[in-house]
C-alpha cells in the first residue's frame, strides 16, 4: 500500500499594513510615521484634512467612572475636538514637499470630506486641487472617494495613471444589511480603482460577521480588497486580514482601550495577534 503524503497548506499572503498617522501639522505626522516604519507597516496613509483643523484636547473628566459587572472601574475615553481653520491657511505644497521628503514608507495621501466623516473645511472644486496636487507630487498611493463627481474623479483618474495607485473608498454611516450588500457596494466600486475600501458602522457581533462573511466570500477572488468597520465588531476582518485574504489592512500608532470600541487596532497589536493566531 502507498503511503499519501497529505496536502500541504499554502502559507497566509500577509495583507500590507497601512498605518492611518494622527496630528494636525506637519511636525506632528512626521513623528508619528517615524514610529509606524519603526514598529514594521509597509505603508502610511496621511490625511490631509486634517491640515485644515486644529485639535483641542478634551477638558479633564473627574474619575466618576462607572464599573462594569465584575466592578472593575471603565476608562473614560472623551474624543479631541477639531476646530476647522480657512482654507487659505494651508501652505500646501510645503507640506506635500515636507512628508515626500521626511517619510520613509510608501504614502497614501488622502483629503477626506466632511460628508465622509472628513475634516476638509472647504468646497469640492478646493478639495479636487488638494487631490490634484496630491497626485502631482508623485506619492505612490492616493486615495479618491468613489461618489466624487464623475468627471472630476474621471479627470483625477487619468493624472494619477501609471504613475499613482488608486484606492478607491466608501465610507458608509450605516450598518451594513448583509453580506450581500457589501458585496455588491464592492462589485458597484470594481473599476475605480486598484483597492476598494469599503467602511461601515458596525455596534456588535451581527454587524462583524457580515464584514467577515462577505470578506470570506470574495477572499478567492481577483478583486483586492480593504473590508472594514468603525465600531464595535469592526476590527475582526484586520484582526483576520490574512485568513480572509484582504490586500490592505489599516491601523493606526495611537494606544488605549478606546480603540476596540471604535473598530481600530494598534499596529503592534495587530501583528502580535496575526503571530498568535500563526497568520505570520
Amino acid at each position: 500500500m502507498v503511503k499519501q503524503t497529505p496536502p500541504v497548506a499554502e502559507p497566509m499572503r500577509r495583507p500590507t499594513i497601512c498605518v492611518t498617522l494622527t496630528g494636525c501639522s506637519v511636525e506632528e505626522i512626521l513623528a508619528d510615521a517615524a514610529r509606524a516604519t519603526a514598529v514594521g507597516a509597509d505603508l502610511c496613509e496621511v490625511r490631509l484634512d486634517k491640515l485644515w483643523v486644529v485639535e483641542k484636547a478634551p477638558e479633564p473628566v473627574e474619575k466618576t467612572d462607572s464599573n462594569d459587572e465584575q466592578g472593575y472601574r471603565k476608562p473614560v475615553y472623551t474624543p479631541p475636538e477639531y476646530i476647522s481653520q480657512p482654507y487659505d491657511s494651508v501652505d500646501l505644497a510645503a507640506a506635500l514637499a515636507a512628508f515626500k521628503d521626511g517619510i520613509d514608507l510608501s504614502v497614501v495621501l488622502t483629503c477626506r470630506p466632511e460628508r465622509q466623516g472628513g475634516y476638509f473645511p472647504g468646497t469640492e472644486d478646493e478639495r479636487i486641487t488638494v487631490l490634484r496636487a496630491a497626485i502631482d507630487s508623485g506619492v505612490s498611493w492616493v486615495d479618491l472617494e468613489a461618489d466624487i463627481v464623475s468627471k472630476s474623479r474621471s479627470e483625477l483618474m487619468q493624472i494619477a495613471k501609471g504613475k499613482t495607485k488608486v484606492i478607491a473608498s466608501t465610507h458608509f454611516s450605516e450598518e451594513p444589511i448583509s453580506a450581500s450588500e457589501i458585496i455588491n457596494d464592492i462589485e458597484d466600486m470594481a473599476d475605480s480603482g486598484e483597492i476598494i475600501k469599503v467602511c461601515y458602522s458596525t455596534n456588535g457581533r451581527n454587524s462583524g460577521l457580515k464584514l467577515f462573511e462577505a470578506a470570506w466570500i470574495l477572499k478567492e477572488s481577483d478583486q483586492k480588497t480593504a473590508i472594514m468597520g468603525l465600531g464595535v465588531g469592526g476590527d475582526w476582518t484586520r484582526i483576520h486580514a490574512p485568513l480572509l485574504n484582504q490586500d490592505l489592512v489599516y491601523s493606526t500608532m495611537e494606544t488605549g482601550s478606546h480603540l476596540s470600541s471604535q473598530g481600530r487596532i494598534n499596529a503592534s497589536d495587530l501583528l502580535i495577534a496575526w503571530e498568535m493566531l500563526n497568520y505570520d
